[in-house]
């Protein structure tokens, strides 16, 4: 059984700099690099790169970025058959800033991205597609109706409500696992701080809960992970390593739940290795390129 996402796909362009720029302040790049970025083009790779059939529904630019994106893509493992290049629109681009301590800061331009229709995700065929994942980086009625649909083939819908917008949320209720961050958590349950012990997290997810079904995971940082159900709540403690590179943990996170949850994994299962994968890959510079291999995470795990 498979992961199909529905996503972004950028071209990031990522600048390393001591210190991150204070607003009006202008600061020296160390170094400029060009990747495979994008919310779902990211969490596909984490996804196939786990061992699981993936395949990506997104749109770039008929220019050179999105043919050398999809070639990447491919690369790695992912089915690209569902990403249209567009013509009235630009391969979406990431600017990226990462300090020496692995912070990041981060503009979007979605392009092609904002492109996809529910008319294009209703007519794929989604037979076989244990997961589906979505971010939203990509039009909210797209999301809809992919969701939607995968209810009808009995899927496991999976949102990474990620950038916190206002129209996620109404999103929820379609929803069977909702993965956020401590950023977003407090965003989305109105709070006027980031809850950072179970107990809080517990309390704050499961105000956005709208069926006794669902279960609300929240990455916590260094302190790990918080699964939340109605009844049950449980953290998976963070692993201490050393960040190079921050940029796509959460995404390395996301797409590696998946692939554990379309192998069958029972949630803690998928949580404790989604985890370890997160932690790998922020020893590596890049999103994409530092998504590590099922194998790699397994012997991370064994240690």
């Amino acid at each position: 059984m498979g992961v199909f996402v529905l996503g972004s796909i950028n071209l990031d362009a990522v600048a390393r700099v001591d210190d991150l720029p204070r607003p009006g302040e202008t600061v020296a790049g160390l170094s400029l690099e060009l990747f495979l970025g994008g919310k779902g083009a990211n969490q596909a790779v984490a996804a196939a790169r786990m061992g699981a059939p993936t395949r990506l529904m997104g749109a770039v630019g008929k220019d050179d970025s999105g043919a050398s994106l999809k070639g990447k893509l491919a690369g790695y493992g992912v089915q690209v058959a569902d990403v249209a290049e567009l013509s009235g629109a630009p391969t979406g681009q990431a600017h990226v800033w990462v300090s020496n301590g692995g912070e990041n800061m981060i503009v979007v331009t979605g392009g092609a991205n904002m492109m996809i229709t529910p008319q294009q995700v209703a007519a794929t065929a989604l037979e076989g597609q244990r997961v589906l994942l979505a971010q939203l980086e990509t039009p909210a009625g797209a999301i809809e109706a992919l969701f939607k649909a995968g209810a009808a083939k009995g899927g496991l819908r999976v949102l990474n409500a990620a950038p916190a917008l206002p129209q996620g949320a109404a999103l929820f209720p379609l929803t069977d696992i909702l993965i956020l961050n401590q950023t977003e958590l407090a965003t989305y349950a109105r709070l006027d701080h980031e809850p950072a012990k179970l107990e809080e997290v517990s309390k704050a997810a499961r105000k956005l809960m709208s069926r006794p079904d669902q279960t609300i995971i929240v990455t916590l940082g260094k302190t790990g992970v918080a699964a939340v159900r109605r009844d049950e709540a449980f953290l998976v403690e963070g692993r201490k390593v050393k960040a190079v590179d921050t940029v796509g943990a959460g995404d390395c996170f996301c797409g590696a739940l998946a692939a554990g949850l379309a192998a069958n994994l029972d949630l803690r299962e998928a949580v404790e290795q989604a985890n370890a994968a997160a932690a790998l890959s922020v020893q590596k510079p890049g999103a994409a390129p530092s998504m590590p291999s099922k194998r790699e995470v397994e012997v991370f795990l064994e240690g």
